[in-house]
């Protein structure tokens, strides 16, 4: 008789179990076609409006595109690292009113010389994502209820320091200005275009390269497994938020430069604009997936869209912020669905 018992289960090797069965070349082909939907998505774009207005194909028109979506731009290089994490931040709108208004208050009513005010600005922009990150990794408040509060705070301190004024061109700073819409070359607001450039390509260097990038990924990912392999999970959600503060101060200074003048409350399509520009471009909502080369894809989705239904005069006016909500949401939902979270370990 073996000596197994008849009742005891047979012994399995552990190595077995967890070995990872390779993908077939079908299967490696279908993954990368779906990790590119929102590139298909942007060229199936850009061919329908091309051909349904010849003022869309226009480089004139291409460099509207890049001047609109410029500050959005610069919004969601700290939004994606926000949401690289699993987490959100909805105060970037309220931070970039009241930084802008901090930097146009000190040069107007304050006469401190550039770059001060400017500097001024940013900080707050930076203060404002501490705040929220002490709440939410000190006193464990979740991102969503912790960013809501700051959102809040900022516009009350907005509101408070504006007493509802509204200043134009002739107070604002000549640095402000030449950043907002100073012209390089052939492209109009050329200055702010090439600060939205360098903060993606700054943002991707950190993400792509350095060990502070696989954190992020490996926070987003999964955090109980980052902290098992010693990530302070923590301190990366902390540092996230103070990176979406200060870009969302750069954003605030750029975009009272581009419009020439400093608004007394947010604008809260700013914040939508941002999470729909990063989600757009594949970055999952959850964590772990996507980057900045799929944020400037779907920066060029949602430029595109809300341009080139501007383009065709057959479109009502009036419905064309609710045709744009069908088209993003459509665009979501395939982009969700088709770049799907890719399987890490098969077994």
């Amino acid at each position: 008789m073996s000596a197994q018992g008849a009742g005891s289960s047979p012994k399995v090797d552990p190595m077995e179990e967890t070995r990872v069965i390779p993908e077939s070349s079908r299967e490696v082909t279908l993954r990368r076609l779906k990790a590119l939907a929102p590139l298909w998505t942007l060229l199936i774009m850009w061919l329908f409006f091309g051909l349904a207005s010849e003022s869309f194909r226009t480089w004139i028109n291409f460099n509207n595109i890049l001047s609109q979506v410029a500050t959005a731009g610069i919004l969601a290089v700290g939004m994606t690292f926000v949401l690289l994490t699993g987490e959100i931040d909805l105060s970037i709108a309220a931070v970039m009113a009241l930084s802008a208004q901090v930097a146009t208050q000190l040069y107007a009513n304050y006469n401190l010389p550039e770059p001060l005010p400017l500097i001024a600005g940013l900080l707050t922009g930076v203060l404002c994502g501490v705040g929220s990150g002490l709440i939410s990794t000190i006193i464990r408040v979740p991102t969503f209820m912790a960013t809501l509060a700051m959102s809040l705070i900022a516009e009350g301190l907005t509101l408070w320091i504006s007493k509802g004024r509204q200043f134009f061109t002739e107070s604002l700073s000549p640095v402000v200005l030449w950043i907002g819409s100073e012209k390089v070359g052939s492209l109009r607001s050329g200055v702010l275009i090439l600060l939205t450039v360098l903060c993606l390509l700054v943002g991707y260097l950190v993400l792509r390269y350095t060990r502070f990038g696989r954190y992020v990924y490996m926070t987003g990912a999964n955090p109980s497994a980052a902290r098992l392999a010693g990530v302070n999970t923590r301190l990366i959600t902390f540092s996230v938020l103070i990176i979406s503060g200060f870009t969302a101060g750069i954003a605030g200074i750029a975009a009272m430069g581009r419009l020439g003048t400093a608004l007394p409350a947010p604008q809260s399509g700013f914040l939508i604009q941002a999470i729909a520009v990063v989600v757009l471009g594949g970055t999952a909502l959850t964590g772990g997936r996507g980057g900045i080369l799929q944020t400037a894809v779907g920066l060029l989705i949602y430029g595109s869209l809300s341009n080139g239904l501007d383009n065709i005069a057959n479109i009502d006016s009036f419905a064309k912020t609710f045709i744009t909500g069908l088209v993003l949401l459509a665009a979501l939902i395939i982009n969700i669905v088709f770049a799907g979270k890719s399987e890490r370990d098969r077994t």
